[in-house]
C-alpha cells in the first residue's frame, strides 16, 4: 500500500513538473504581439526564436536520459523546474531582443531535461504506461489551461514583461514539493563516464531501426503541428478574426482545458483499441478543428473547431506508447530520450515556418499546410496496415 501511494505521488508531482515547463514557454504565445510591437519584430523572428526554444528543448532530451543515470531522476527534474523558474526571469528583464531570444533559448535547454526522465521513471512503476503516460502528460493542457488566461489578463492591464513574470512564481512552490515529495534515488550509471554511455553504434542501430523511423516520421510530424499552434494560435486569433488579445487567450485556454481532459481518454483508446487507430482518430479530429478555425464565422463554430483541435493534439498518449512498444525496457530511458531529440529537433522549425507562411501568404495557407500534413499521416498508418508492414 505505500509503494502505491508513493507511486501515485511520483505521478502527480512529474505531472505538475510538466506543468511549469510548459507554463513558462506558453507564457509566450500569448503577448506575442506586445513582444513583436515592443522589439520591433515580425512573426517570422519571434518564430525564429521560438524555433530556437524548442531547439534546444529538443537537444537536451536525450542527454537528459544520461545524465539522470549518472546524477538521479530526482535530480534531473529538480534542475528543470528550478531552472524554468530562473530562465523566465531572464526574458523579464531583458533590455534588448538578442537577450530576449537568449532567455527563450535557455529556457527550451532547461525546460527539456524533465520530459524523457520523468517518462521513463514512471515507465517503470506502473503497468498500463498508456493512461499513466496520458495522465502525466496532462500536464501540459493544464499549463495550456492556465497560462493564457493569467498572462493575458496580466499583459492587459500591466504589460508583458510581468505577465511572463509568472512561469517564475509558479515554478518555486512546485520545485519546493518536488524536493520533498520524490525519494532520493541511487543513480543507475553513477561511476560510468558519460562520454562511454554514448555509444555511437547503439544509436545509429535504434536510429535505422525500421519501426523507430516509421514512428519517428509520425512523431514529427505531429510535434512540427503542435508546436507551430502553440506558438501561433493566439495570434491566428487576433489577426485573422479580429479578436481582442483577452479572448484570444481564452481561446487558447479553452483548447488545452480540451487536451487536459481528453488526454487520459486518448490513452485508454490506445491501450485498449490500439495506438494507430488512436492516432488516426487524432489526426482526422485536428483536420476538422482547423477547417473550422478558418471557416467559422460565429463564435460557436469556433468553439466547435477549438474543441476538435484539442482532442486531435491529444496524441502525445497513443503516439509515445507506440515507441515504447517497439524497443526493449532496457533501452527506454536512452531510447527514449534520443528518439524525443531526434524527433524534436526536426519538428523545432514549425514555429518559425508557420510564423513565416502567414508573413508571406497569409493563415489560411499557414494552416492548410498542417492539414496536408495530417493526411500524410493518415496515409502512412494506412499503408502500414493494409500491406501488414508491421512498422
Amino acid at each position: 500500500m505505500h509503494e502505491w501511494q508513493y507511486r501515485k505521488t511520483v505521478l502527480v508531482l512529474c505531472t505538475l513538473a510538466l506543468f511549469v515547463t510548459v507554463f513558462g514557454r506558453l507564457a509566450l504565445s500569448p503577448v506575442v504581439p506586445d513582444i513583436a510591437t515592443e522589439f520591433h519584430t515580425s512573426n517570422t523572428l519571434i518564430g525564429g526564436a521560438l524555433t530556437g526554444m524548442w531547439f534546444t528543448y529538443a537537444l537536451t532530451q536525450f542527454p537528459s536520459g544520461i545524465l539522470a543515470d549518472r546524477f538521479g531522476d530526482r535530480r534531473l527534474i529538480l534542475a528543470s523546474v528550478g531552472g524554468t523558474g530562473l530562465s523566465a526571469l531572464l526574458i523579464v528583464i531583458a533590455p534588448t531582443f538578442g537577450v530576449f531570444v537568449l532567455g527563450v533559448v535557455v529556457l527550451g535547454a532547461v525546460a527539456g531535461l524533465h520530459y524523457s526522465v520523468a517518462t521513463a521513471l514512471i515507465t517503470r512503476i506502473y503497468d498500463g504506461i498508456g493512461t499513466a503516460i496520458g495522465i502525466h502528460n496532462s500536464g501540459a493542457p493544464l499549463a495550456g489551461l492556465l497560462a493564457p488566461v493569467v498572462v493575458s489578463g496580466i499583459a492587459v492591464r500591466f504589460g508583458w514583461r510581468p505577465a511572463v513574470a509568472v512561469g517564475t512564481l509558479v515554478a518555486l512552490p512546485i520545485t519546493a514539493l518536488i524536493a520533498a515529495g520524490i525519494r532520493s534515488s541511487e543513480p543507475r550509471q553513477p561511476d560510468e563516464p558519460m562520454r562511454d554511455q554514448v555509444d555511437r553504434d547503439k544509436i545509429v542501430e535504434m536510429l535505422t531501426r525500421p519501426t523507430v523511423v516509421f514512428t519517428g516520421i509520425i512523431a514529427i510530424i505531429v510535434e512540427f503541428s503542435w508546436q507551430g499552434l502553440a506558438s501561433f494560435l493566439p495570434a491566428f486569433f487576433v489577426q485573422y478574426h479580429g479578436y481582442s488579445q483577452t479572448l484570444a487567450g481564452t481561446l487558447f485556454a479553452a483548447y488545452f482545458v480540451v487536451q487536459g481532459v481528453l488526454q487520459t481518454g486518448v490513452g485508454v483508446v490506445a491501450d485498449r483499441l490500439g495506438r494507430d487507430l488512436a492516432i488516426v482518430s487524432c489526426m482526422v479530429f485536428s483536420i476538422a478543428g482547423i477547417g473550422l478555425l478558418l471557416r467559422g464565422s460565429n463564435i460557436e463554430e469556433i468553439a466547435l473547431g477549438i474543441g476538435l483541435l484539442g482532442l486531435g493534439m491529444s496524441w502525445g498518449a497513443a503516439v509515445f506508447p507506440r515507441f515504447m512498444d517497439r524497443i526493449d525496457e532496457g533501452e527506454r530511458g536512452f531510447g527514449f530520450g534520443l528518439f524525443r531529440t531526434v524527433y524534436m529537433v526536426v519538428a523545432a522549425t514549425g514555429s518559425v515556418a508557420l510564423g513565416f507562411l502567414a508573413d508571406q501568404y497569409g493563415w489560411v495557407v499557414s494552416f492548410g499546410f498542417l492539414v496536408v500534413l495530417l493526411v500524410l499521416v493518415c496515409g502512412l498508418l494506412a499503408v502500414n496496415s493494409l500491406f501488414s508492414l508491421d512498422y
